[in-house]
């Protein structure tokens, strides 16, 4: 049975090229991912292989700034398969972690992308705010809404995963 999750309406600011997308999404269980960057690792492929076949890190201990992690998407992601990521700030006080786009696919349709996931207790559950800051390497290049769709259903995902715990 699925938990009711509730997604608040996307919103997305731009100028010109540059942009940034942001949904809040709020969910049943209290796990903030900022406190096991490490384990998303090992648990992403492992839970959800149609969405990530590996996480590797690359450089750091994968928890704290500085840290590098190279992604191998699954086959759910038709339009990125790889992307490294660079884990740019990490505040447990502020359950909050920033990580920019360093190299991949993504990087075909954005000269830069940065996400930051922020984690707020609410109600014995947590809203979970994703935004991405974009600039688009083109006019004709479509605003982020795949990656931020993909960035909603994952949290889903790893809500309920961890509510089955």
């Amino acid at each position: 049975m699925s938990s009711p999750i509730h997604t608040f309406m996307p919103r997305i600011e731009k100028k010109g090229d540059t942009g940034v997308t942001s949904s809040p999404i709020a969910l049943q269980s209290s796990h903030n991912p900022t406190q096991s960057l490490p384990s998303v690792c090992n648990l992403f492929p492992k839970a959800f292989p149609n969405d990530y076949k590996s996480i590797e890190i690359l450089a750091g201990d994968g928890n704290s700034p500085g840290s590098i992690r190279f992604i191998t998407y699954g086959p759910s992601s038709e339009l990125v398969k790889t992307s490294k990521e660079k884990i740019e700030s990490v505040d447990l006080e502020k359950r909050s972690f920033t990580y920019s786009i360093m190299d991949g696919d993504m990087l075909k349709y954005y000269k830069s992308f940065t996400g930051t996931i922020t984690v707020t207790p609410k109600d014995g559950g947590s809203l979970v705010k994703w935004s991405g800051e974009f600039v688009k390497t083109g006019h004709e290049i479509e605003d982020p809404h795949v990656i931020k769709d993909f960035a909603v259903k994952n949290f889903k995902e790893i809500d309920e995963h961890l509510l089955k715990q």
